[in-house]
């Protein structure tokens, strides 16, 4: 199996696996228990809290943990009323896209590299506006976003709105799933209120993510009970996946620099295999200075996805189509739409994403059966079989 798809989800690490493993028996304590052992797993579960939030530039009291990144999302546009005028990019996840349906939206603009027109940005921004939510990078391209100088635009409003003695709060967040682990990551230097990570694309277990919040922001809790995460995700903890998601992140943060050198060499390496053979017949989406170090999003217009896809499949290479959660509903791109590309190039799109098993010789492989199928399915339209 040649795994190329690492953008969806990532295998949980061996270190991470055998973290977690001693709290599901020996250290499985409720953590809100008042006896010694479960005080002890209390500890633990803080401690991995703080560890996560280090690598952010954070404190572990300024993270609410909960079941992944869609809940915290979920929970930044409960900040806002529903009457809420809100901003978001034009690629951003299913996941705010939905949440910022449900308010005043407007949707900022991209070039055709899938990066925010700031110019665009700076007309739709308004006194009204309370939320701007723009992903740290796109999950279906791997284009960074220009985040400290959206912050920038932003503070500069918050400035006139204080000496207009305007009231209205401005947030800003950052959907930073896809760029954690591959990219430094520090909500200072974003400039962001509100910052979703997720343990699952950087090789921890699935069902765990955190929601960085500042000291400003006021939530609102979605779920009641216990009261726990400061009474805004009330539940009993999920100690063995948040300490499965410290060790993975804090391994991620370890090798940063070395991966993305390595990722970045394969990737122009495996753009090479392909384009040499294919020439003009792929187009490669993106701009590699502004795109994450693993990603090699390309479009094979006038063929189909789902087809090569499946042919790929066959020979035991995994690829997607573009987001998990949209293209398991068949629908159209729209970060693919936003950046201008024809329905055409969009039916014959990919997203390849590597990851930290990948190898040199798995890409040599998954070249030749990509460039296989390719042809296979040129050769099939041009003699007009079904």
């Amino acid at each position: 199996m040649i795994y190329l798809d690492y953008a969806a989800a990532t295998p949980v690490s061996k270190k991470a696996k055998e973290a977690m493993l001693p709290y599901f028996d020996e250290k499985f304590f409720n953590p809100s228990a008042a006896y010694l052992p479960a005080v002890e797993t209390r500890h633990d579960y803080e401690a991995a809290k703080d560890s996560i939030a280090h690598v952010i530039g954070a404190k572990g009291v300024d993270l609410v943990m909960t079941s992944g990144a869609t809940e915290a999302n979920s929970l930044v546009f409960a900040a806002v009323p529903d009457d809420a005028e809100v901003l978001i990019s034009a690629v951003e996840h299913p996941s705010i896209r939905a949440n910022a349906s449900r308010k005043k939206c407007q949707i900022i603009s991209v070039d055709q590299n899938g990066r925010v027109d700031l110019e665009d940005f700076k007309k739709k921004l308004s006194s009204k506006t309370q939320l701007v939510s723009v992903c740290l990078a796109s999950s279906e391209l791997g284009t960074i976003q220009p985040l400290s100088d959206i912050s920038r635009l932003i503070a500069e409003e918050r400035t006139r709105r204080a000496i207009a003695g305007e009231k209205t709060p401005l947030y800003f967040h950052s959907d930073a799933s896809q760029g954690l682990g591959l990219m430094e990551v520090k909500v200072a230097r974003l400039g962001v209120d509100l910052l979703t990570i997720n343990a699952a694309k950087v090789y921890g277990p699935k069902g765990i993510a955190a929601l960085y919040v500042g000291h400003q922001v006021r939530l609102s809790p979605q779920l009641y009970g216990g009261g726990q995460e400061m009474g805004l995700r009330s539940g009993t903890e999920n100690v063995p996946a948040t300490i499965a998601f410290a060790t993975a992140i804090l391994e991620a943060e370890k090798h940063l620099n070395g991966e993305r050198k390595r990722l970045q060499n394969l990737v122009a390496k495996f753009r090479k295999l392909l384009s040499d053979e294919l020439g003009d017949d792929i187009v490669f989406l993106g701009k590699d200075k502004t795109r994450l170090p693993n990603f090699m999003p390309i479009s094979l217009p006038g063929l189909d996805a789902e087809r090569l896809i499946f042919a790929l499949e066959m020979r035991g290479v995994y690829v997607s189509t573009g987001a998990a959660c949209a293209a398991s509903k068949g629908e159209k791109s729209a970060t693919l739409t936003a950046i201008g590309l024809d329905d055409k190039a969009i039916a014959g799109s990919l997203r390849i994403t590597l990851g930290a098993p990948t190898s040199e010789q798995d890409l040599e492989e998954a070249a030749k059966s990509i460039i296989e199928v390719v042809k296979a399915e040129q050769k099939r339209l041009t003699s007009g079989q079904a």
